[in-house]
This record gives C-alpha cells, sequence and structure tokens, in this order.
C-alpha cells in the first residue's frame, strides 16, 4: 500500500514532511460506502426523474424547492449533509469549500421564487459537489 505525504507547520522549525499511515481495509470499505450513499442521495436530489418528451432531468430539490421558505431550507440541509460527509470521508479543505460555495449559490439563488426552482434544475449543486469528490478521490485515495 502506499503511504500519503502530508505536510505541517511545526513551530518556528517551518514545515515538516510526515507520512500518514495507509488506510485499512476496512476504512476504504467504509468510504466506499459512504462515498455510495452520498451519491445515491446526490442523484436523487438533483436527477432522479425526467420530464418525459424531453431530455430534462431534475430531482427531490426542484420539487421540495417548490414548497415557499422552507422547501429550500430542507433541501439545503440535505446538501450540506452531503458536504459532511465528503469531510467525514476525508476531502481537503479547498473541496469542502468549493462544496460550501455550492451549496450556498444553490441554497440563496434558489429560494427566489419560479426562478430559483429553474436554477435548481439546471444547476445541480450536488451533482457538481459529488464531481469534485469523485475527482478527488480517484487521484488521491482509491
Amino acid at each position: 500500500m502506499n503511504t500519503h505525504t502530508s505536510f505541517s507547520r511545526r513551530g518556528a522549525a517551518g514545515w515538516t514532511r510526515t507520512k500518514r499511515r495507509p488506510a485499512s481495509p476496512q476504512e476504504l470499505a467504509e468510504k466506499r460506502e459512504a462515498l455510495a450513499r452520498i451519491d445515491w442521495l446526490a442523484t436523487f436530489m438533483d436527477t432522479a426523474f425526467f420530464l418525459p418528451g424531453t431530455n430534462i432531468r431534475f430531482g427531490a430539490d426542484a420539487i421540495i424547492g417548490l414548497v415557499p421558505g422552507i422547501g429550500d431550507l430542507m433541501t439545503t440541509a440535505i446538501s450540506s449533509y452531503i458536504v459532511y460527509e465528503a469531510h467525514r470521508i476525508g476531502a481537503p479543505k479547498h473541496v469542502i469549500a468549493r462544496m460550501v460555495g455550492n451549496v450556498a449559490l444553490d441554497g440563496v439563488v434558489g429560494a427566489v421564487p419560479f426562478l430559483g426552482d429553474i436554477f435548481d434544475v439546471a444547476f445541480r449543486a450536488n451533482r457538481r459537489n459529488m464531481e469534485l469528490l469523485r475527482k478527488y478521490l480517484e487521484r488521491n485515495t482509491f
């Protein structure tokens, strides 16, 4: 197994190089399970359904967002759970920051009546976040 090298700040000596231990098979299995779970949730929230006769896909995010006020709060909370799971899997701060930005943009613009619902269908913040996480994990973990 490969060991991962990381850098940490240690006092006046500056940056020191440290090696993390490789993930155990059980830890890798748990990460893959969590990834599959949040991938399913992102698909359900953003692309689970389609309009017959068109290529337009939408998910529960667009449907729940139709409920004034509380709908967008609920979908933002669900999207935040995906970001939380990404943090638990081990995504770095810069990936988490981009994911939080996607969720914030989706939450703010999604709160605008009618136009926000169209934005939810087009933007697909949860699918974008899964793509960010998947790219990071393909390069660094699995």
